[in-house]
């Protein structure tokens, strides 16, 4: 079986114990879909709410190809498996996505695929909500290799990512532009010496300030056998500085995403390091100042792969790939200040185990991740998580001029009676129960979306800016 970078070291830890399979008493984690092989299996991650209120997702491998799928699912549990990869001779479709989606403006969902393509070293590919695919580049080594992130979408409307491998100093990964026609343009080599960082296997992140945010799992500092990782910052026209060197005190090998919370900061986990060697949480500022707000050890989840997203609590939530009182990771909130709470305990038949991306809170309230291994077919499982908050609205994208089109994604939006940008009107259509379509209008500032219906008032999870 084809396994991704990350995911050599994580099986060289012994494995947890199948039998542990019944869900601690309370549990809030509940079984959504079991993947069996035929409709796909490894689910990465993240997922990613659609406009029409479904979830998108993929799989590591699986499918009527064994080279993975493109999937959907509905509120009510039910899969459909929109592509599968390796259709074509010598897999120049793509193969092995270990990728989640990422919606685009567009509409459309894009990722990539680690291995597959015109040169067999990945590819990024666009697929309608309907699982019509379009290869847009395959990687040639020189431009970067085997993807192993998401995309996020620039304010000038391209795509940035990031390649384990490859590149033209060394071979250790690339930083990437690409349009939407399939443009791509390298901005950044990672060097042959390392000290700049190693293998980017988690996605950049879009800053505030309009910058991309990401991390190595190697280089940097050499306290640690490979270079314990670092956290980096490059421009979209590929300025490139190096925020922080990891040294195994405060971390190592952060594999779980950055994001950006509403407080400015920006929040990580490694997978190892810290004062048990366990894995941490993190937080550092946009000039590289970073605190550790957790370290983790023996008495509740260990070795956090997924990275975090902020919940409309403005708390932190998370997994861990191990640990937990059946062995099979956890999932947790932590506060800005350090506080952290296990949520629910994962169970190998019951939950699915080792959880690798992060989860994503759908504007239903609750959250939902994916268990990479176990589930009922043994192939992993997407599960969701109840904590009891409410309902909201998502903006795409969270930023844009007046004038600028804007999709709103919500739950139950058809009784929609106004939309306002922080308090001044706009003109909406209601399209669906779950999209809403508007422009930022004159006099709009910085602030949250609201849609008023007939339940009440949504606000948006995060903060429209305002260009």
């Amino acid at each position: 079986m084809k396994l991704p970078l990350f995911l050599k070291f994580l099986l060289s830890i012994s494995f947890f114990c199948a039998s542990a399979a019944i869900a601690s008493p309370g549990q809030s984690i509940r079984a959504v879909v079991n993947f069996n092989a035929a409709n796909g299996g490894d689910p990465n991650g993240p997922l990613v709410q659609g406009t029409d209120g479904n979830l998108y997702g993929t799989t590591f491998f699986g499918g009527a190809n064994n080279g993975g799928t493109v999937y959907r699912i509905t509120p009510n549990g039910t899969l459909t498996t929109l592509y599968s990869f390796c259709a074509q001779t010598n897999c120049t479709d793509g193969d092995g996505p270990v990728a989640g989606l990422m919606l685009a403006t567009d509409g459309n969902l894009y990722g990539t695929t680690r291995y597959g393509g015109s040169f067999g070293l990945g590819t990024v590919f666009r697929t309608t909500p309907e699982g019509s695919l379009t290869i847009l580049f395959s990687f040639d080594s020189i431009h970067g290799a085997n993807p192993e992130a998401s995309l996020v979408q620039g304010t000038d409307g391209a795509l940035y990512g990031t390649t384990a491998t490859g590149g033209t100093t060394g071979g250790r990964g690339t930083v990437f532009r690409i349009t939407l026609s399939g443009t791509l343009t390298r901005l950044y080599s990672f060097g042959s010496n390392r000290s700049d960082g190693a293998n980017p296997l988690t996605p950049v992140v879009l800053g505030s300030d309009g910058n991309l945010y990401g991390t190595t799992t190697y280089g940097g500092n050499f306290a640690c056998t490979d270079g314990c990782g670092t956290v980096f910052m490059v421009t979209p026209t590929g300025t490139f500085t190096t925020l922080h060197r990891f040294n195994m005190a405060d971390g190592e090998s952060p594999e779980g995403a950055l994001i950006q919370a509403s407080d400015g900061n920006f929040y990580g986990t490694t997978f190892r390091g810290g004062a048990n060697n366990l894995g941490t949480v993190f937080k550092i500022s946009s000039v590289g100042t970073l605190t550790i707000l957790h370290t983790f050890d023996s008495t509740g989840g260990v070795n956090p792969v997924g990275g975090l997203i902020e919940g409309t609590d403005k708390n932190l939530y998370g997994t861990t790939g191990y640990g937990g009182t059946r062995s099979a990771g956890t999932v947790f909130t932590i506060s800005t200040g350090g506080t952290l709470t296990t949520l629910g305990n994962l169970g190998y038949i019951t939950t699915g185990a080792t959880p690798i991306s992060a989860m994503v809170q759908d504007t239903d309230g609750n959250f939902y991740g994916e268990g990479y291994y176990g589930g009922s077919g043994g192939y992993g499982t997407l599960f969701g998580v109840s904590t009891g908050l409410g309902q909201f609205v998502t903006t795409l994208p969270t930023f844009g001029k007046v004038g600028a089109p804007v999709k709103i994604l919500g739950t139950n939006l058809t009784s929609a009676t106004s939309v306002a940008f922080n308090g001044t009107p706009a003109t909406f259509t209601v399209m669906s129960r779950s999209f809403i379509k508007t422009t930022v209008p004159t006099g709009a500032t910085a602030g949250s979306v609201q849609v008023t219906t007939s339940s009440g008032t949504l606000t948006s999870n995060v903060v429209f800016r305002v260009q």
